[in-house]
């Protein structure tokens, strides 16, 4: 069996704009590949007519040269493009099902510098492809399999821009905040990155009656995350002391994670953001299965507080895609990352640092209660990170007194709560060493312990 370059990531297809993957060549050879995959799940379009897809992008310069020629290859397969422009990627998710297209593609590479991008597709629900229909897309563009199909020219395929799907997604997220409230009265300090949130966010905020003092809101192309944004949060931070607001708003690129600041100048995470907003669920009886879903890097003061409020967590590997994807495996309402993606299912397909932020300012409002006091309904386990360089990456179990380490470090620390994760980095020579727990110097014993254990076998 043949087996072909893979080239989706974790998150779609990125890398250095201009250099292979993220070409204008392949680009187009993926347009014409991800045409043929939707055009043959469902052998009518969902709206009338070609099938259509949608495809909108971030503010990064290289998004028009990518953008033509994905477009490019999408037409030459006789499936028509709406293009929605510069929109956050859960716009687009969104629009994707509100034209009822066939799929959706965002061009972004999300928090990376403006020199990179990439392409993330989108199902017609709005949730990210699954690997069966990813491994299809990378199959025909190595393969060369549909070189040879060429719509005669008048089935080929038509290109028209969506003038109103800002307008749809900024209905969309504010239907997101109940009708009975308003942010009338709350001055917010907002960072967009100088991305795709850079229309959207200010909008919906002022709309609702907030008082908002924006940043990064002028993209040129190459400003994109740049000391801004959620990559950059110290600027935040230091805007809301500076304007006297109640909380700030960071966005990454494509705005789908949202960090924040309450009104102290304390940065607010994604475990933050996730202990206010599930305990409030729990207490609602809203949070379906009582459950909440995040990944092994949630610290493990998070799960302590939702199993004490009588719910309890689940941990995925790392990664929003497989945050959603047990998400609707067990049809699970919310769920994120400690980096700020937040997947609020009951509002959005996807992760939406907007609506996220929203269901903050929610809670705030509607318990008349300042987001610093919030921020306290958890407290965070210390943890301790060590790398330790080495020359091969030799399974653990190998390794003489490691795994009993381990076991021992485990017993002890989940006795009290905390949590051990010892994996080998995936891009470096090291081995990476997390534990977490109540007790500071009992985690800085076992790291010794289990690290030097690994040093004098592998380590450089």
């Amino acid at each position: 069996m043949r087996t072909y370059q893979k080239i989706f990531g974790t998150d779609g297809v990125r890398g250095t704009a201009n250099i292979e993957p993220v070409t204008a060549e392949t680009a187009l050879k993926l347009g014409r590949a991800a045409a043929h995959v939707f055009k043959n799940l469902e052998s009518q379009s969902r709206g009338r007519g070609k099938h259509r897809i949608v495809i909108g992008k971030d503010t990064r310069l290289s998004g028009y040269m990518l953008e033509n020629a994905i477009s490019s290859g999408i037409l030459s397969m006789g499936v028509d493009v709406f293009f929605v422009g510069p929109l956050p990627t859960p716009g687009v998710a969104y629009v994707t099902r509100s034209l009822r297209a066939d799929a959706g593609i965002v061009i972004t590479a999300s928090h990376n510098p403006y020199t990179d991008n990439g392409i993330k597709f989108f199902r017609a629900d709005g949730y990210k492809l699954d690997d069966k229909i990813e491994a299809e897309i990378e199959r025909l563009v190595f393969s060369g399999e549909v070189e040879n199909i060429r719509p005669s020219a008048e089935h080929i395929g038509r290109a028209v821009r969506i003038d109103d799907a800002l307008g749809r997604y900024i209905e969309h997220a504010k239907a997101s905040f109940p009708h009975g409230l308003t942010l009338e009265g709350v001055k917010i300090v907002l960072d967009c990155g100088h991305g795709a949130a850079y229309k959207a966010s200010p909008c919906v905020l002022r709309e609702l009656g907030a008082e908002v003092i924006v940043y990064g809101n002028q993209p040129d192309g190459k400003n994109i995350n740049e000391n801004c944004g959620s990559m950059h949060p110290e600027t935040m931070c230091r805007k809301v002391g500076e304007h006297g607001a109640h909380l700030g708003i960071a966005h990454d690129g494509d705005a789908d994670r949202v960090l924040l600041c309450d009104e102290t100048g304390t940065l607010i995470d994604g475990d933050d953001i996730m202990a206010i907003a599930a305990l409030e669920m729990l207490a609602e009886n809203s949070l379906a299965g009582k459950t909440l879903v995040s990944t092994v890097m949630s610290n493990a003061g998070l799960e302590a507080a939702i199993n004490k409020a009588g719910g309890k967590m689940l941990r995925t590997a790392v990664g929003d895609k497989n945050v959603i994807d047990e998400m609707l495996r067990h049809d699970f309402n919310f769920g994120g990352e400690q980096s700020g993606h937040l997947i609020f299912r009951d509002h959005a397909s996807t992760g939406d640092g907007l609506v996220a932020a929203l269901q903050i300012l929610r809670i705030m409002k509607a318990r008349g209660t300042p987001l610093s006091q919030l921020a306290k309904c958890w407290t965070r386990f210390p943890q301790l990170v060590t790398n330790v360089k080495v020359r091969e990456k030799k399974p653990f179990t190998q390794l003489d007194g490691v795994n009993q380490l381990v076991a021992e470090a485990e017993k002890e620390l989940s006795a009290q709560g905390g949590r051990l994760l010892l994996r080998y980095s995936g891009t470096e020579p090291k081995a990476r060493l997390l534990v977490e727990g109540r007790d500071a110097a009992m985690l800085k014993a076992w790291s010794e312990k289990i690290c030097g254990a690994i040093q004098k076998q592998i380590g450089e």
